[in-house]
């Protein structure tokens, strides 16, 4: 079967599922070791929700290739132990493609995926050089890594100042952790190369005091804020950049920004804020409203139909479809049982992949896990997201140049 492209529907895609096909004993196993009690449970739900849902359609559908798939989900509590535990108790039951959407318990699951020859998807999280799969050859985080979204963000601000950001002044928000902490050595590059000022503003865990951060940013005028904090963080930033009097048309957040922190912002007050993403948001996404149809109105859904108004939801349908349609590919071409190696290669052939416009088109090589790190920059107006960019990704010399660098370091 040739390449499909994006003008099919995504159930198509994901393929080959013929209603009636003799379904075999043994699924297709996919291993969600997600934090669903603790820090990140403002993203788990909808994402793993998602993923279930997928499953749900894809085996009403017959299956891949006459094959189940499963979606095993666990909570880890976003502790390393627990992520190594749950890991090794799914690999004992025959999984071999793993997720955990936790940057601690992907770097402590990563050296022995890549020991046991097991598939770690990686898609937002954990270490931003596992792109270079000449090194992370079992690490797989397609989409955007935090280089590259603070990359495309600041090639954003660039677009604004005509080019020319000799002038500019870009402050950093981050929670004073790993996941903040990871654009930095980006935007420092970027700092030196475009000639812009760049000031930093860790803000302490779980970012339920901002007053002193804000302050200073009030003091330091920076012309634009470029933001890595989670859930209810936007929501302390967003007071007391009210209360000092910032205008909202200055930030621009990590994509950890949902409806659920606008509505908590307020529609009005949050006009003007901006957000990074690859995935589309809103309710009329073909492969939301399928679910619909097929799962949910038939009350058949995996979780509350308003989990999938989110835009997390379909984050996670972006993130499920990519692990189905390589192992769709893989039975197609080299049949059943699907192996870690035969997934393996069959990710290595998404070309312009996009879930029929659901996300950011992706390529994925031997030497590229990422997927080439497009997103685009929204802006809320009040109402809905407005896109201010096309899917770019730019300085990806840069981006590369770190990224080289640092895994070449890894092992040592």
């Amino acid at each position: 079967m040739r390449l499909l492209t994006k003008t099919l529907t995504v159930i198509s895609m994901l393929g080959g599922l013929t209603a009636g096909t003799q379904v075999l004993a043994e699924p297709f196993k996919v291993g969600v070791c997600y934090d669903l009690s603790k820090a990140y449970t403002f993203a788990t739900p909808q994402v793993s929700q998602a993923a279930l849902d997928l499953a749900k359609l894809i085996n009403k559908k017959g299956g891949i290739g006459g094959e189940p798939v499963e979606v095993i989900v666990r909570d880890h509590g976003n502790e390393p132990q627990r992520g190594i535990e749950c890991y090794s108790r799914l690999s004992r039951e025959g999984v071999f493609v793993f997720d955990t959407l936790s940057t601690p318990v992907s770097l402590a699951i990563l050296p022995r995926a890549m020991e046991d020859g097991r598939i770690l998807m990686q898609s937002l999280v954990g270490r931003g050089d596992a792109v270079d799969g000449t090194v992370f050859d079992w690490v797989y985080p397609i989409g955007p890594t935090y280089w590259g979204q603070a990359a495309n963000d600041v090639a954003y601000i660039k677009q604004l100042h005509d080019g020319d950001l000799s002038d500019v002044k870009v402050g950093f928000v981050y929670f004073d952790y790993p996941f903040g902490q990871e654009p930095i050595e980006i935007l420092q590059t970027l700092s030196e190369k475009e000639g812009f000022e760049l000031e930093l503003y860790p803000v302490p865990l779980p970012g339920s005091d901002q007053a002193g951060v804000w302050s200073k940013v009030r003091r330091d005028k920076p012309d634009h804020v470029i933001v890595w904090m989670l859930g209810g963080a936007h929501v302390v930033a967003s007071k007391e950049m009210q209360r000092n009097r910032i205008p909202m048309e200055k930030y621009i957040s990590v994509n950890w920004l949902n409806e659920v922190d606008i509505a908590n912002i307020g529609n009005e007050a949050a006009i003007g804020l901006k957000r990074g993403t690859n995935v589309v948001g809103g309710q009329d996404v073909a492969l939301r409203q399928e679910m619909i149809t097929e799962l949910y109105d038939k009350g058949e859904g995996s979780g509350p139909l308003e989990k999938t108004e989110d835009v997390f939801y379909n984050t996670g349908l972006a993130m499920y479809s990519i692990v189905f349609e390589a192992a769709r590919r893989a039975a197609e071409a080299e049949g059943l049982p699907i192996t870690a190696q035969s997934y393996k290669a069959a990710l290595e052939t998404l070309e312009d992949y996009d879930a029929n416009g659901l996300m950011a088109p992706i390529t994925v090589t031997a030497e590229d896990h990422g997927g080439g790190g497009k997103t685009r920059i929204e802006m809320w107006d009040g109402e809905t997201w407005v896109p201010q960019t096309d899917w770019i990704s730019e300085y990806s010399d840069v981006v590369w140049d770190v990224v080289k660098e640092s895994s070449s370091k890894y092992g040592e």
